[in-house]
């Protein structure tokens, strides 16, 4: 199963699996965040796959309007770095001393083309759209429901029990013989534990129900796990104010990432971090069918929002461009060694 972002790809080795779990945390004003659910549900479009969105904020129907239209194959080999001619002189526009130096190659890329590519500046065409299925929760429609002595408190139990009809009923369960034609399910859950979804887990250190999303995850990773579907759930972090319960989250999934966002941080006007617009952090590797995971050979990664694409890159910091040396200079430290101590340098004695 892939995301249609590269990057991320990689550090998945390959996408995700099917009856995993992945776990997103938002960052501080829900926009990178969404935009992954924005891709791992456009990508179920282009692949036609059938899709399970939920939200308590906006309406489904709303976010699958946001949807980013796809682009040609041809316009995806834009993005790939271009090769450098060293007889050419302004090939190289930094400094003398980095001339004959590797560049650093940023880009996630694989040998093989994996998913496709989209255009945020547009929104996918109705047509397109509407090609597949989608089933939706909006929890401010659902009825409130009294689970008496259900672990699963409303509205996750209603939630829970809503996956588990459309997985039994479309012909998702793998448990079970069926004889329609099989397809793949992507689960979309967004922003779950908020206060909207009537969670306290945000609002208080000690919630009174501090086990319920903990529940939820454990309850749908065994769904998952018998059936052809894959989940992608997003999660306010920032928000939760017990640090367990968002270990305890964390565990229960089998991807976890995280996205920082330098808006309206000391970052932002970092000139170290100028061509990115967030840190993504990963949390935490699937280990399927074997006792450790594939470990990447860098987890230091940031993301940028293009004009028309949203990219992930190796984070790696510019070179070090200044006429001064920051050395001190030979003359400097010979004047540290005289018989008059100044203890202004390294050397004074």
């Amino acid at each position: 199963m892939n995301e249609s972002l590269t990057g991320l790809e990689q550090h998945e080795s390959g996408g995700l699996a099917v009856g995993t779990l992945l776990l997103v945390e938002e960052d501080r004003y829900d926009s990178y965040s969404r935009m992954l659910l924005k891709y791992f549900l456009a990508e179920g479009v282009v692949c036609g796959h059938e899709l399970f969105l939920a939200s308590a904020r906006d309406h489904p129907d709303e976010i699958m309007q946001e949807l980013p239209s796809p682009i040609m194959d041809e316009v995806a080999s834009q993005g790939q770095p271009q090769p450098s001619d060293p007889e050419n002189p302004d090939t190289m526009k930094i400094a003398w001393r980095y001339q004959n130096q590797p560049r650093v190659q940023t880009a996630l890329a694989s040998s093989l083309r994996f998913g496709h590519y989209y255009d945020v500046s547009k929104t996918m065409e109705p047509e397109l759209r509407q090609t597949a299925k989608c089933h939706s929760f909006y929890q401010l429609q659902e009825t409130p429901v009294i689970t008496g002595s259900s672990p699963l408190p409303s509205p996750y139990h209603p939630l829970l029990k809503s996956i588990q009809t459309v997985i039994r009923k479309e012909g998702f369960d793998g448990s079970t013989p069926q004889s329609k034609t099989r397809n793949v399910l992507r689960l979309g859950l967004h922003s779950l534990g908020s206060a909207l979804w009537g969670d306290d887990v945000c609002c208080k250190d000690n919630p009174a129900h501090c086990h319920a999303l903990s529940t939820f995850l454990y309850a749908l990773r065994g769904l998952l796990r018998t059936s052809l579907s894959v989940a992608m759930v997003t999660v306010p972090s920032h928000l939760i104010q017990n640090r367990a319960v968002m270990g305890r989250i964390i565990r229960l999934s089998d991807t976890a990432i995280a996205l920082e966002s330098f808006r309206g941080s000391e970052m932002e006007t970092n000139p170290l971090y100028k061509d990115y617009h967030g840190l993504l952090h990963v949390r935490q590797l699937p280990h399927l069918n074997c006792l450790s995971c594939e470990v990447p050979d860098t987890k230091d990664l940031a993301f940028k929002l293009k004009r028309k694409q949203f990219t992930i890159e190796r984070l790696h910091l510019p070179p070090d461009l200044s006429e001064t040396v920051s050395r001190v200079s030979k003359t400097e430290l010979a004047a540290g060694c005289g018989t008059t101590a100044t203890g202004n340098k390294h050397l004074d004695f």
